[in-house]
């Protein structure tokens, strides 16, 4: 039946919505990329809270999730910002995914890696509280067997007086961690708060001190995940990186080209937009693995327009859409965020997501989904 979607216009369109999915399967890790999702948490819709409140999640469906990422053989990036580190998920929250999450990692046989910040300080700290901070939750990924991620830092960005301090700060970090990390560099279109990270809001400056970092402790970083939406400048730092050190892409308007790469080399992937394109994604870098770069980019290439849409500006909100298409394609049975966020999007927003996913093929369930979508257009007033 004809769907009628708002577009930003204040008028509806009528869309006719798929009825087939794309057949995609399960199926075993990858070979030639190394690939993670950055998943989201479900919340629990029945609890009392508020958007003060401290986070109430719903465990079996957030597990059920990275479940089902596993089986396609994506890794899960755990307590990221998709998850909504510091957007409705406090550090106490966290740091029980983190444990549910590494628990359930073991018991699938499953790849994850975990985020590590400082989100614990609620107010202004120095530079030894932040390198505490940053301790504590290094010490509660690596007793629960993940990979650890150290994330960027809100307090750091504002404690630090110039490069020096993040130098000190990730040296010693670096040499206490028992296993390679992996560094993330998120930009502020994500975060306002992490305006001028690494030292300087000149981004070349920047570029300078972060590999400094790198440099230093070679054999401390896996590698590091790089979100500034900007594919020219991700190419030009990974050609500088060590030997050894994997580029992992972050980002979510560029990510076919940068992980199909070029002759001097690609970047491996961890993204919050493989949290909706999981299976899908997959599939494409299955066909990466045979060598297949054009079949990869033909699978892949589509999906920018999605990704686009989820992340654009304010980009922090795009968990939103994440949380939304998951609701659409069955993963959960509501669409109830954590703080509330579900209302940081608009309907005209939500429309053209689900109309971007469902041509794609992405919800298992067409009928479902539009029957969701239907009845979200009725809680808005479109009644027809």
């Amino acid at each position: 039946m004809t769907l009628h979607l708002p577009d930003a216009h204040d008028t509806l369109r009528a869309y006719e919505p798929r009825t087939e999915p794309l057949a995609l399967t399960p199926g075993a890790p990858f070979t030639s990329r190394t690939v993670f999702s950055a998943a989201h948490v479900v919340a629990d819709p029945y609890a009392d809270t508020t958007p003060d409140s401290p986070a109430a999640v719903d465990w079996d469906a957030t597990l059920a999730f990275r479940r089902h990422l596993w089986s396609h053989g994506l890794g899960v990036a755990e307590a990221m910002d998709t998850a909504q580190r510091g957007m409705g998920l406090d550090w106490a929250g966290a740091a029980e995914l983190i444990r549910r999450s590494s628990a359930e990692a073991k018991a699938a046989g499953g790849r994850i890696a975990c985020g590590v910040g400082t989100d614990q300080l609620t107010g202004p700290a120095n530079l030894t509280e932040v390198r505490a901070a940053y301790e504590e939750q290094l010490a509660v990924v690596e007793e629960s067997g993940a990979q650890a991620i150290l994330m960027a830092s809100r307090a750091l960005a504002a404690a630090a007086r110039g490069p020096e301090d993040y130098l000190e700060v990730y040296g010693h970090l670096l040499r206490q961690a028992a296993e390679p990390v992996i560094l993330h560099w998120l930009g502020p279109m994500f975060d306002p708060a992490l305006e001028g990270y690494w030292g300087s809001s000149d981004l070349d400056a920047a570029t300078d001190t972060f590999l400094d970092v790198i440099a230093a402790h070679p054999d401390k970083v896996d590698g590091i995940k790089v979100s500034l939406l900007d594919a020219q400048r991700e190419i030009d730092l990974r050609r500088r990186l060590p030997k050894g050190v994997r580029c992992y892409t972050g980002d979510d308007f560029h990510y076919p080209e940068l992980i199909a790469g070029d002759e001097q080399g690609f970047s491996h992937a961890l993204l919050g937009i493989f949290d909706p394109l999981g299976p899908l994604a997959a599939q494409a870098v299955r066909v990466l693995d045979t060598g297949d770069r054009e079949g990869f980019r033909a699978l892949l290439d589509p999906t920018v327009e999605l990704s686009r849409h989820l992340f654009q500006a304010p980009t922090r909100f795009y968990k939103t859409g994440v949380v939304f298409l998951a609701w659409l394609a069955g993963h959960q049975s509501h669409f109830t965020m954590v703080g509330g966020l579900q209302s940081a999007r608009s309907l005209p927003h939500f429309a053209r997501a689900y109309e971007l996913a469902d041509t794609l093929g992405l919800f298992p369930d067409p009928k479902r989904a539009e029957e969701r979508m239907r009845n979200l257009l009725s809680l808005y007033g479109v009644d027809r």
